[in-house]
């Protein structure tokens, strides 16, 4: 198995200096030791500690946890992600009920799965996503449930079939950065899957996610916002990119809370139901507010 730092040595650069508004939480040791009593006995792993993600001490305190389906280990190798790449053990068939535990555990009102990329699976692992569906459907009543897939245009269907409340596809970033960024996706493959989801289930809620500070120019953003609004996108989430290690691909911007407000203002112009933009935001966080928000708007718009 290769580690992200042997993976993306070719990117090391000196470590830069966050700017004094971009300041991350620390973790409390009591939050740590909660959640993992709940995961580790489970064998659940969460991107929130795989993903090295910047708000996991704030979410972990409110015994908030995103899913990470399918083990740990990712079959691509994405330069802006800490999760590991290599060769991923044989699927386990009893985890989606064991993800039903966790959330019951946990008391989620609103739980949101992701997982790593199975291109060594036939489905990409969409049945996966749909067992696990099914099983805290059937475990934990009134829980809402948002998917965070992959790429698995092919058998998207299967996913929108068991019928979760919010389907994410990250878009991630503008199509000129693919090839460096990442080099196993295809930004029209992501397209093409976020607009078949609208085509099988136009009542479902579609979200995605973009990083800025990766190298896109404004310009870029705004375009890439008229291809997610044309494919039907309710929900985007615009958040800055941290490199989780010297070895990943290196931040070329960090972006003003200023300017996060006029990307949100930019989004909301172009049609979209919700934007949430500012340094720390991220797919799944605050995914619960976000989801009621857009909710509680349409059935306004229903009553008006």
């Amino acid at each position: 198995m290769r580690h992200p730092e042997k993976r993306h040595k070719r990117h090391k650069k000196k470590a830069r200096h966050h700017p004094s508004w971009l300041r991350v939480a620390a973790m409390r040791q009591d939050d740590e030791r909660a959640m993992r009593r709940i995961t580790a006995p489970l064998g659940l792993h969460t991107i929130c500690e795989e993903g090295a993600c910047p708000n996991r001490a704030h979410c972990w305190h409110q015994r908030h946890a995103t899913f990470l389906l399918m083990g740990a280990v990712c079959t691509r190798g994405c330069a802006f992600c800490h999760v590991s790449t290599g060769r991923p053990h044989s699927l386990d068939a009893d985890e989606p009920v064991r993800v039903a535990q966790g959330v019951l555990q946990l008391g989620l009102r609103h739980v949101v799965l992701t997982s790593v990329n199975r291109d060594d699976l036939p489905d990409g692992g969409a049945f996966h996503y749909a067992a696990t569906i099914d099983a805290i459907r059937k475990k934990c009543h009134g829980v809402t449930i948002e998917v965070l897939t992959p790429d698995f245009l092919h058998s998207v269907e299967t996913v929108v079939t068991a019928r979760p409340d919010v389907f994410n596809h990250n878009i991630e970033t503008v199509p000129r950065l693919y090839r460096t960024v990442r080099p196993g996706a295809r930004y029209d493959r992501s397209l093409r899957l976020l607009a078949r989801v609208k085509e099988l289930s136009p009542s479902m809620m579609t979200k995605s996610g973009v990083m800025v500070g990766l190298g896109e120019s404004d310009d870029e953003l705004r375009h890439l916002m008229d291809d997610l609004r044309q494919v039907g996108v309710d929900i985007l989430t615009i958040g800055q990119y941290l490199a989780p290690t010297p070895y990943h691909a290196p931040v070329s911007r960090m972006v003003s809370p200023k300017q996060f407000d006029v990307y949100r203002c930019w989004g909301m112009e172009k049609g979209f139901g919700l934007v949430a933009a500012a340094p720390l935001v991220r797919s799944s966080f605050h995914a619960e507010q976000d989801f009621k928000k857009l909710t509680r708007a349409h059935c306004e718009k229903i009553i008006i």
